[in-house]
C-alpha cells in the first residue's frame, strides 16, 4: 500500500466522501451485467452520494471526442453551479448508445424521486464496458434500497460500487482550517486501466463542507487537476467517461471564498492533497501493476517543459517494462526524455533512480556513468520507484505518476468483457 504524502497543517482522517459534515452515501449490488457476461460476482455496482443541503458544484470532463452520455447530462444539470448529489453505476459505461442520454436522465429521475428533489439536482456517471445498452431495470429496482440505506458512514459501500478492474478502494480525506473554522474535504476515485487523462481522469467525486463560490470552486478544480490527476498515466488510453466532480455544502460556516486570498490558497492546498493522493493510488493500482513509478523533472525552463518530460518518462512502454523486470536500463529513460515534445539541451540532462532502498546516479550531462548494477537492483526491488531528472535549464519542476507494465496487463485487457 502506498503511503500518503504528508503536508504540514493538514490531518488525514477516515471517511472518504462522507468525511465532511452533511454528506451521506451508500452502494449496493443491483444486478448490472453486460451482454454475454458470465460474471456472478456480488460486488456493488450502484452508488449514491447525497448532501444535507444544496451544494456548490464544479466539474471537469474528458477531452475524448467520444463522450459517455452521463457527461452530457451532468453538464446540463450543473450548468447553474449547483447539485445535491451523485448517482453512479459501474459495469456499463453507457457510452456510444442511441438511448444513452435517455438512460442517464432516467437515472437522475429515479434517484431524485427518492429524495423529493429534481432530476437536475444530480450529477450522473457511469463506468464499465463501452458500446452496450445500459439496462435500466436493475437500477430502477435497486434505487429504493440504495437510497434508503444512505448513511454518514456509507463511503465504503459507495467506493466499492464504482470499482471495475480496480483491486483496491481509493479514498482520501483531510481536515484543515479556513479563517479559524475547521473544514473537511474527502474524495473517492475509481481508476485502474484506460488511464491517460486530459482535463480529468476516470471517475472522481470530492465533497467538502467548506463554503466557496462556484466560480472559485471551478477555478480551484481546473487548476489542481493539471498537477495531479492529469499527471497520471497507466496505459496511454484516455477514457470516454472521465469526470471529476466537487461538491461544497458550506456547513463548516467559514467565510465564503469568493476572491483571491489566504483562504482560497488554503482551499486549493486541501484539494491538491486529496487529489494527489488519489492520483498516486490510481497509478499504483494500474491494471496488473506491481510498482508505482514517480518521475520528478527539475531544472526546466517552464512548468510545461517539466510536465512534458516527466509524463514522457512514465508513459514509455519500454521503460515501464524495465521497471517490472527491475532492470536499471537507464537508456530507455533518456530515450523517453529525448522524444518529449519540449525544447532543452540533452547534453545537460542528469538521471538518478531512487527508492526507500537508496539512490543512484545513472546519467550525467546526457551520458551514462558507472554504477553498481547490484545496488540498482536493490533500489528497483521496492514498491515505489522515483526517477529524478534534471534538465539544467531553469527553476521549474513537475511530477508525474505511472506504473510498471506487466504480463497481467495484457491478460486483464485480453478478456475484459468476460
Amino acid at each position: 500500500m502506498i503511503e500518503k504524502v504528508e503536508f504540514e497543517g493538514f490531518n488525514y482522517i477516515d471517511g472518504g466522501v462522507c468525511a465532511a459534515q452533511g454528506f451521506k452515501a451508500n452502494g449496493i449490488q443491483c444486478g448490472l451485467k453486460h451482454e454475454g457476461s458470465v460474471n456472478t460476482t456480488k460486488k456493488n455496482d450502484l452508488a449514491v452520494i447525497i448532501a444535507d443541503k444544496e451544494c456548490t458544484a464544479a466539474a471537469v470532463y474528458t477531452t475524448n471526442k467520444v463522450k459517455g452520455a452521463p457527461i452530457q447530462v451532468t453538464r446540463e444539470n450543473i450548468a447553474d453551479g449547483k447539485a445535491w448529489g451523485v448517482i453512479v453505476n459501474s459495469v456499463n459505461a453507457n457510452t456510444c448508445n442511441a438511448d444513452g442520454v435517455e438512460k442517464a436522465q432516467k437515472m437522475c429521475e429515479l434517484v431524485s424521486e427518492q429524495f423529493d428533489l429534481k432530476p437536475s439536482d444530480f450529477i450522473v456517471a457511469s463506468t464499465g464496458v463501452i458500446g452496450q445498452p445500459l439496462p435500466i431495470r436493475p437500477i430502477k429496482h435497486g434505487m429504493h434500497k440504495l437510497c434508503q440505506g444512505v448513511s454518514y458512514t456509507g463511503n465504503t459501500e459507495a467506493v466499492n460500487a464504482i470499482m471495475t478492474t480496480d483491486t483496491m478502494p481509493k479514498e482520501c480525506a483531510v481536515e484543515f482550517e479556513l479563517g479559524g473554522k475547521k473544514c473537511v474535504m474527502g474524495g473517492m476515485l475509481k481508476g485502474s486501466g484506460m488511464i491517460h487523462p486530459n482535463m480529468a481522469t476516470t471517475l472522481t467525486f470530492i465533497t467538502t463542507d467548506a463554503a466557496i463560490s462556484h466560480e472559485y470552486l471551478q477555478r480551484a478544480l481546473s487548476d489542481v487537476v493539471k498537477t495531479t490527476l492529469n499527471m497520471v498515466s497507466v496505459d496511454g488510453d484516455t477514457s470516454t467517461n472521465d469526470m471529476v466532480c466537487v461538491m461544497a455544502n458550506g456547513m463548516a460556516e467559514n467565510n465564503m471564498i469568493s476572491m483571491d486570498n489566504e483562504d482560497f490558497a488554503q482551499f486549493e492546498n486541501a484539494l491538491f492533497i486529496v487529489m494527489v493522493n488519489l492520483a498516486r493510488m490510481m497509478a499504483r493500482d494500474g491494471e496488473g501493476a506491481t510498482k508505482l513509478i514517480q518521475c520528478v523533472c527539475a531544472g526546466a525552463d517552464s512548468v510545461q517543459t517539466a510536465q512534458t518530460v516527466a509524463k514522457s518518462v512514465i508513459t514509455s512502454s519500454l521503460f515501464k517494462a524495465a521497471i517490472f523486470g527491475e532492470d536499471a536500463n537507464w537508456g530507455r529513460i533518456l530515450c523517453a526524455i529525448g522524444y518529449a515534445d519540449a525544447d532543452f539541451d540533452i547534453n545537460n540532462v542528469g538521471v538518478r533512480i531512487a527508492s526507500k532502498a537508496g539512490k543512484i546516479t545513472v546519467c550525467e550531462n546526457g551520458a551514462g556513468v558507472e554504477f553498481s548494477e547490484e545496488e540498482a537492483k536493490k533500489i528497483l526491488m521496492e514498491e515505489e520507484i522515483t526517477i529524478l531528472v534534471t534538465l539544467g535549464d531553469g527553476e521549474y519542476n513537475a511530477t508525474a505518476w505511472g506504473c510498471d507494465l506487466t504480463y497481467d496487463y495484457v491478460k486483464i485487457n485480453g478478456d475484459y468483457r468476460s
